[in-house]
C-alpha cells in the first residue's frame, strides 16, 4: 500500500455554467490530507470515480431533489477506493468501499456513508456502473416503475449509455418480445444489436426519431425508458400502445439549454391511450438492492449480460471526462481511474 501523501488533488466548481459547461468552470486544487481520521471515520484512497449526467443539474444554483454543488468546494459523486486509515469499527485498512466523495484522490468520511464491496465478485469499477447506481436505476426503472412484463415491446433512448444498455438487456433476459434502442453513432447502433442483443437500433442523427422508431416498432411499444427527452419522448408517445408505460429517467438532450425545452406536442395522446408516464429517482428504490445485486451478478456470471466502460486515466482529466460524457463520447459507463 502506498504511503499517505501530505496533499490530495480535488476538483472544485468555481463558476456556475451558462449553457454547456467549459473547462474554466472547474479548478483542480491541492488540499491537506490527514492520515489520522477522527472517531468513526475512514480515509479512502479513491481508485475509480464516476461522472454522470445528473451532475450537470447540481452545477446550477436551483432547488432540486439533491442540493447543488457549492462554489469553491469539492464536487461529489460515486467513487470506489481502498481504506488507507481507519478509526471506525468494522472497517480495516485494505478494505474496498463505495461512497459518494468522488472528484478527489483521497476522501475522509464518516464510515456510515461507506459500503464495503467485494473485488472478487466483480471489478471494482463495476460498482459504479452495472452493479452500482446506473444498474439499479435500470433495474428499478424497468421492473418497478414501468411494470415490465414478459412479452412487452421496449424502446430505450440513449441506449448505449450506462443505464440504457442495461435496460435493453434486462428486458431481453426477462422475455421482451422486441427491444429497440436509439444512439448517436453508427458504431453505437452496431454495439446495441451485435453485442447487447437489441432487436433493432437506429442513429437518431440520421433521420427524424419518429420516422425511424415507427419503422423499427411496427407493432408499437409497450414500455419506453427515456434517458433523452425532447423529440424522443414525443416520438415514443406517438408509437406507444394503449396502456403503455414510460419511465422518465433523464432528459440529457436539454441539460445544457439556457431556455426551457418545449414539451411534447402530442400529450393529448396520453389520454386516449391511457399511458402512464412516471419519473424515477434511484434513491426511492434501495429496497430492491439485494435482489438487484443477486440477479445482475447472476446474469454477469452466466454471460447473459454484457457491459462496457469508457475509462479516462488520471484525476487531472476528470473534468474533461465529464464534458466528454455530456457530448456522448462514452460507450457504457464513463469511469475516471486514478493511477497515482
Amino acid at each position: 500500500m502506498s504511503q499517505i501523501p501530505a496533499v490530495s488533488r480535488e476538483w472544485h466548481l468555481v463558476r456556475r455554467p451558462q449553457g454547456w459547461p467549459v473547462a474554466e468552470d472547474f479548478a483542480l486544487r491541492e488540499v491537506p490530507v490527514s492520515a489520522e481520521p477522527a472517531a468513526g471515520r475512514i480515509l479512502v484512497r479513491n481508485l475509480h470515480m464516476s461522472v454522470d449526467p445528473y451532475m450537470r443539474g447540481r452545477m446550477n444554483d436551483t432547488k432540486s431533489y439533491i442540493p447543488p454543488f457549492q462554489l469553491d468546494e469539492p464536487m461529489q459523486g460515486g467513487a470506489v477506493g481502498e481504506v488507507v486509515a481507519s478509526n471506525a469499527e468494522g472497517f480495516e485498512v485494505g478494505d474496498h468501499v463505495l461512497h459518494m466523495l468522488g472528484w478527489r484522490e483521497y476522501a475522509e468520511l464518516d464510515a456510515q456513508h461507506a459500503v464495503k464491496v467485494d473485488a472478487a465478485l466483480a471489478p471494482l469499477s463495476a460498482y459504479l456502473g452495472v452493479l452500482g447506481m446506473p444498474g439499479l436505476t435500470a433495474y428499478a426503472g424497468l421492473f418497478e416503475v414501468a411494470s415490465f412484463k414478459e412479452g412487452d415491446s421496449v424502446f430505450v433512448s440513449g441506449a448505449a449509455g450506462a443505464v440504457g444498455g442495461l435496460v435493453g438487456q434486462f428486458a431481453k433476459i426477462k422475455g421482451a418480445s422486441r427491444v429497440i434502442g436509439s444512439a448517436g453513432s453508427d458504431e453505437k447502433v452496431t454495439l446495441l444489436t451485435e453485442k447487447y442483443g437489441f432487436d433493432a437500433a437506429f442513429n437518431y442523427k440520421k433521420a427524424p426519431v419518429l420516422e425511424q422508431l415507427t419503422e423499427a416498432a411496427p407493432e408499437g411499444v409497450d414500455v419506453y425508458f427515456d434517458n433523452v427527452g425532447g423529440d424522443h419522448l414525443e416520438a415514443a408517445i406517438s408509437v406507444m400502445n394503449v396502456h403503455g408505460r414510460a419511465t422518465l429517467c433523464g432528459a440529457i438532450a436539454g441539460y445544457n439549454d439556457t431556455e426551457p425545452a418545449p414539451g411534447p406536442r402530442n400529450l393529448m395522446m396520453v389520454i386516449g391511450k391511457r399511458l402512464r408516464l412516471q419519473g424515477i429517482l434511484v434513491g426511492d428504490h434501495y429496497g430492491l438492492q439485494q435482489q438487484f445485486v443477486k440477479d445482475v451478478a447472476g446474469w454477469l456470471a452466466s454471460g447473459e449480460l454484457r457491459y462496457d466502460e469508457t475509462v479516462v486515466e488520471g484525476v487531472e482529466n476528470a473534468a474533461g471526462a465529464f464534458l466528454g460524457m455530456l457530448r456522448g463520447e462514452n460507450t457504457g459507463k464513463m469511469i475516471v481511474s486514478f493511477t497515482r
